[in-house]
């Protein structure tokens, strides 16, 4: 009996009714990218307690665990991943509840778009450059994900997480190392929700304008194709799209991976994409930016149960 079917055994008596636990679970549909292959052992949690039981599990047996969310900012292998992929998509993990001190508490399964919609519903500004991320609250805190100026951790108050051995922990944004899309603390760790702090109140019609400007730019500026978002990260002081745009790259394809013409650090999908074909058309930018600038363009998208390393 193989090491996962040992696992399976072991905690699907322990598991509430409304998780869900699967073998071989295909993940490109679960991706933005709409690339890769199966979850070893796929798992929606429908409590915190299922969670624990998951987590203290494959902790027991050395096994990996990874964290799904709208799969906005990574490349799943082709192969797919040998591991525990869990993702907080149940209604128990999508609270939005609105303080009288003016805080909000916000699910790590919750969508950014909501997050932000609901906000602007309750009259609660500050959040608008949310709205057009494509990600969760729980992945925006791990990545400190950031648009239009303004960067996830410059709403967050505190965040509740779970270590990967089933241990609560509550922290302060101050007791937190958050840098340019990095929060330290959920590198080995499972963002459980946050409590948020608007930058004020004010009318709902007059929020939505600014969402409209935004959303007006994103058109403007970004892909419609399906993509991983920015796949590089910016080198201090400069764009990595500018950067790849100034060398001709806008158009350079790999199968069906194209870097995008309307900007040019998005690679899309044109239909029938692998993670291989992403892989080496980013191996290509990589060579064409350090040959021609002298810089190291460093992966943005997280390579889904692998290391970049690797492969670069």
């Amino acid at each position: 009996m193989s090491m996962w079917n040992k696992f399976i055994l072991a905690v699907r008596p322990r598991l509430g009714a409304g998780t869900r636990l699967l073998e071989r679970e295909a993940l490109a549909a679960k991706t933005t990218m709409r690339i890769g292959g199966p979850a070893r052992v796929y798992a929606e949690p429908a409590a915190t307690e299922d969670l624990r039981v998951l987590l203290l599990e494959a902790d027991r047996r050395a096994l990996p665990v990874f964290m799904l969310g709208r799969g906005s900012n990574l490349l799943v292998p082709d192969e797919g991943v040998d591991g525990l992929v869990v993702s907080l998509v149940h209604d128990h993990w999508q609270r939005f509840e609105p303080q009288p001190d003016g805080r909000i508490w916000a699910g790590a399964g919750l969508r950014l778009k909501n997050l932000c919609g609901r906000a602007t519903k309750t009259g609660l500004k500050g959040f608008e450059f949310l709205e057009g991320i494509p990600g969760t609250v729980g992945g925006a805190l791990r990545m400190n994900a950031g648009a239009m100026g303004g960067w996830m951790f410059d709403v967050v108050e505190e965040v509740h997480l779970m270590t990967m051995a089933g241990e609560m922990r509550v922290m302060s944004k101050t007791e937190m190392h958050v840098e340019y899309r990095i929060c330290a603390e959920l590198r080995d760790a499972i963002a459980l929700g946050a409590w948020l702090r608007p930058a004020a109140s004010a009318p709902a019609d007059d929020i939505r304008r600014q969402i409209d400007v935004y959303q007006k730019k994103r058109l403007e500026s970004q892909p419609r194709e399906p993509s991983a978002g920015c796949i590089f990260k910016n080198p201090p002081g400069d764009s990595a799209g500018r950067l790849i745009d100034e060398l001709g790259l806008k158009g350079e394809r790999v199968g069906d991976a194209e870097v995008s013409p309307v900007h040019a650090n998005f690679i899309v999908n044109r239909g029938h994409a692998t993670s291989a074909d992403v892989v080496a058309l980013v191996r290509k930018i990589r060579a064409r930016v350090k040959g021609e600038r002298g810089l190291d363009l460093e992966p943005e998208v997280l390579l889904f149960g692998r290391d970049w390393r690797d492969l670069l």
